[in-house]
């Protein structure tokens, strides 16, 4: 969300004031970048963020550089693609890894050039502008909420808009944020719907059957006005701590202001389904998004098949969730995620590895894995090649482990959630930096 209103914000004219903006790495290369094309960015105190937008993007004075960002370039490449200029994107080693045809392959149908400079499918890439872009309807292999994000940016320039049609549902806040900002959305809902039959002969209509309707979202070219957004708390950041409160025995954390977009709790339903003492109160709405302060309290818990159609809604959380079922009683088995295999990093072998290390038995296939639960000795030092989840979900472990567990690389962890150390001491977490 924090991507999404700085860019939103910057496309649109006028004025956008955020509260609760993510100042991780990551969303602070997003603000650059969309200061590069144009927008003028001013950083008001912790979270508030005022973004002036001139209704669109300019052309940037060099490349657009965004470090460790997956979400925020494939979001910013949908977005300039609807403009006359040419931009070339970039970013770390770690991102220079990740594929990039999902998003720049659609652009390409819908008008803009895309040409990669260095490998196929990789970053860095150059894309030019159509202006405007040519309609399409896209319809997707996968749910992936960066891909139909970046098909829905880019249909704000497009000559009669966009259509997406999801296998699932994915992550929503782009169409409610779009919503927000003026745009021309509607969302048609998967399920049966009714087909309406009109006789050749001009008889009188009758209903037929009921057929399946795929989940649609219409997009139609739109101008975009400034506006107030409330960014509420990263259910994927709230995972951490609430996972320690669950392993660590004695202990009761709550984290305030979480969202509970059903889209972005697949983790939570999934906890309790292992049987963990999970709470929610002060249920409110904050930003167009319902939330709540979530309570964790330490758990016997149960190894669970997760329902692979959950991943779309827990993609990001399955290396904490790993790290937790490490602890519960029996097998947990984790399926249809194999979008974890071209994350930051390849993040099914690294928490296979990093389990293994710690003792924990693991069996990885292609598209997922089984981590079987029990006592969980640590005292491993773990690799995370400089993923943060890794790292963060470790450490984690490493707080209920029979013994410490170390990270190596441990300052990516700021590139989502900065802060994450000195929150954890101060739930008095044994978190210290090892000689």
């Amino acid at each position: 969300m924090s991507h999404r209103a700085l860019i939103l914000g910057a496309m649109a004219t006028g004025v956008t004031e955020i509260e609760g903006l993510l100042e991780g790495d990551d969303i602070l290369a997003t603000a650059r970048a969309v200061e590069a094309f144009g927008a003028t960015v001013e950083r008001l105190g912790e979270g508030r963020w005022r973004v002036t937008g001139r209704g669109g993007f300019k052309q940037p004075a060099g490349v657009i550089d965004c470090g460790n960002a997956g979400t925020g370039v494939r979001l910013l490449m949908g977005a300039a693609a609807g403009y006359p200029i040419t931009v070339t994107f970039d970013g770390d080693a770690s991102l220079r890894k990740r594929p990039m045809k999902r998003v720049t392959e659609p652009l390409d149908i819908m008008g803009a050039t895309v040409e990669f400079l260095d490998q196929p499918d990789r970053l860095p890439v150059r894309l030019t502008g159509g202006s405007p872009l040519f309609e399409r309807t896209f319809e997707l292999d996968v749910p992936s909420a960066q891909v139909k994000s970046a098909m829905l940016l880019a249909g704000l320039n497009a000559q009669g808009g966009v259509s997406v049609i999801e296998p699932e549902r994915s992550r929503d806040h782009s169409e409610r944020m779009l919503e927000a900002f003026g745009a021309d959305i509607t969302v048609y809902e998967a399920g049966p719907r009714r087909q309406i039959l009109i006789p050749v002969d001009g008889g009188e209509p009758y209903e037929g059957e009921l057929r399946d309707q795929p989940h649609t979202i219409v997009l139609e070219r739109s101008k975009l006005t400034g506006t107030a957004v409330a960014v509420p708390g990263d259910p994927s950041s709230a995972a951490f701590p609430l996972a320690a409160g669950l392993v660590v025995p004695g202990s009761a954390v709550t984290v305030v202001g979480v969202m509970l977009n059903p889209l972005r709790t697949g983790l939570f339903e999934t906890w309790r389904e292992m049987g963990a003492d999970l709470t929610v109160s002060n249920r409110r709405m904050a930003g167009g998004e319902e939330v709540g302060d979530v309570t964790a309290r330490h758990s016997a818990l149960k190894g669970v098949v997760v329902p692979p159609e959950r991943a779309a809604a827990m993609i990001d959380e399955y290396p904490i969730l790993a790290a937790t079922a490490a602890f519960a009683e029996g097998a947990t088995v984790m399926r249809g995620i194999g979008e974890m295999r071209v994350k930051e990093r390849d993040r099914i072998a690294l928490m296979a590895a990093g389990l293994t290390a710690c003792g924990v038995r693991v069996e990885e296939e292609a598209e997922g894995f089984t981590v079987f639960g029990g006592l969980v000795g640590g005292g491993a030092t773990v690799t995370t090649r400089g993923d943060h989840r890794i790292a963060m979900s470790h450490l984690v472990l490493g707080l209920a482990a029979d013994a410490a567990v170390t990270v190596d690389e441990p300052g990516m962890i700021a590139t989502s959630f900065p802060g994450f150390v000195e929150l954890m001491r101060g739930l008095e977490a044994d978190i210290a930096a090892s000689e």
